[in-house]
């Protein structure tokens, strides 16, 4: 093991040694080299008179480029999107994510968080976060509607098993029961769990409400209490995006981050969806955890290592995240009009979710299919009561030129967040006929 790992690994299992344990075997001896890096960037403060360290081309003391690329972009200098964004991403992005953390979480209030390392996309989060956490044969829990892509980063790519709950009950309320059920019979056989948790959810676009959160954290915090390490995995990437009152309107990490020492949350999220900018890649990996009250080392040392830990296997895939993306979100959250565009675009997803659900009250779609509890987020789901959901979505797609997509045998998908509020009730009209053609 490199003699940084095994430092980051001392400094971890001095405060809290249950999370020494829940690494993965990659995860204990990830470090963040010195060599080059630090060189160049020890050399980027002392050196006035000559800077050769770093593999980027200069000229005139600029940045060396294209008039055909920055031609393209008018309001950002070269050096902020053209050199090496660093592994961790660029600070200035990483502090106002953190402070809009807090702003919009306040369960968070006067607990102690990492800064957040900077991935390229969510997508890339969840593969890193898997790197770390995860070796092959742990187990992930989550529920039977999932995002397909999590089958192959977590067991295609890692080897994970994943165990599956039941996501709703009968009358259409979260399945706590199911989840409690699940989680315990998994802590019995494993000395980990990890449990992701996807709010607002892929596919159905659901979110849990603020008494269905506190019983979730209740139930992984009695769990971590009878002696099983517990890698609580929140999936946010469509925070904020809520249109009811009832629901939960912050992080469930935020709730999580602290609650025990057997209890290690972390926070996936990201300007791809919060911040409608899904080409740019930047999504966001966060962590909370709870240290020992006699330990000699402070938790501000703890997320320092596991900060590094995280930007070395950044480092080890992609080297870093895009700079131009970086620098566009970090300009856009700077501006005075940000939050003033971020309601326009909430309201225009709200209104367009309101009108789904009056339109799916109409008593012509109850022999059609039922509908999955939907509340945030960019999707809703309808269960098919008497036609195949593949079948059906190529007949709609040959026929009627409407695109959805099918989940098993009886589930579709409406992304009503592509959709004008407008040709909701077409919609609808046109899966009902392509269900009567059908039969």
């Amino acid at each position: 093991m490199d003699p940084i790992a095994e430092g980051f690994n001392n400094i971890i299992e001095t405060a809290n040694p249950h999370i020494m344990e829940m690494f993965s075997d990659i995860g204990k001896n990830l470090f963040f080299p010195k060599g080059i890096l630090s060189q160049s960037a020890e050399a980027k403060e002392k050196a006035h008179k000559l800077n050769a360290t770093i593999g980027i081309a200069k000229e005139q003391d600029r940045t060396m480029c294209f008039d055909t690329v920055t031609s393209l972009i008018k309001d950002i200098r070269p050096r902020e999107f053209l050199t090496y964004a660093p592994s961790f991403g660029i600070p200035g992005l990483r502090e106002i994510w953190q402070k809009a953390l807090f702003e919009k979480n306040p369960s968070l209030t006067n607990k102690g968080i990492s800064l957040p390392v900077v991935t390229c996309g969510i997508t890339h989060a969840i593969s890193v976060v898997s790197d770390i956490w995860i070796d092959p044969a742990d187990v992930v829990i989550l529920p039977d509607m999932m995002w397909g892509n999590y089958n192959l980063i977590l067991n295609v790519r890692k080897g994970a098993k994943i165990s599956k709950y039941q996501m709703f009950t009968k009358s259409g309320e979260f399945n706590l029961a199911a989840f409690e059920e699940k989680v315990k019979a998994e802590a019995k056989k494993h000395n980990k769990v990890i449990v992701l948790l996807n709010f607002p959810h892929n596919p159905t676009g659901y979110t849990i409400a603020d008494s269905e959160g506190n019983q979730i954290v209740e139930i992984l915090t009695d769990v971590a209490k009878h002696g099983t390490n517990v890698v609580a995995v929140a999936d946010d990437a469509y925070f904020g995006l809520f249109y009811e009152d009832k629901t939960m309107k912050e992080s469930i990490f935020s709730r999580l981050c602290d609650k025990h020492p057997r209890l290690f949350a972390i926070k996936m999220d990201g300007a791809t969806k919060e911040n409608f900018a899904w080409g740019l890649r930047v999504g966001f990996i966060t962590y909370g955890c709870k240290i020992e009250e006699n330990s000699d080392i402070d938790l501000c040392q703890v997320y320092d290592a596991l900060e590094k830990k995280t930007a070395g296997c950044v480092r080890a895939s992609i080297s870093n995240a895009s700079h131009l993306g970086q620098s566009i979100i970090l300009k856009s959250m700077q501006d005075e009009n940000y939050a003033a565009e971020k309601k326009e675009k909430f309201e225009i997803l709200k209104n367009r979710a309101l009108r789904l659900k009056g339109v799916l009250l109409d008593p012509k779609y109850k022999d059609a299919w039922d509908v999955y509890p939907f509340n945030s987020g960019y999707f809703m789901c309808i269960k098919l009561k008497s036609v195949n959901a593949e079948t059906l979505r190529c007949h709609l797609l040959d026929r009627y030129g409407v695109g959805l997509i099918s989940i098993g045998e009886k589930n579709l998908r409406i992304a009503f967040s592509c959709l004008e509020e407008n040709d909701i009730p077409e919609l609808f009209d046109i899966i009902l006929q392509g269900i009567e053609d059908l039969k």
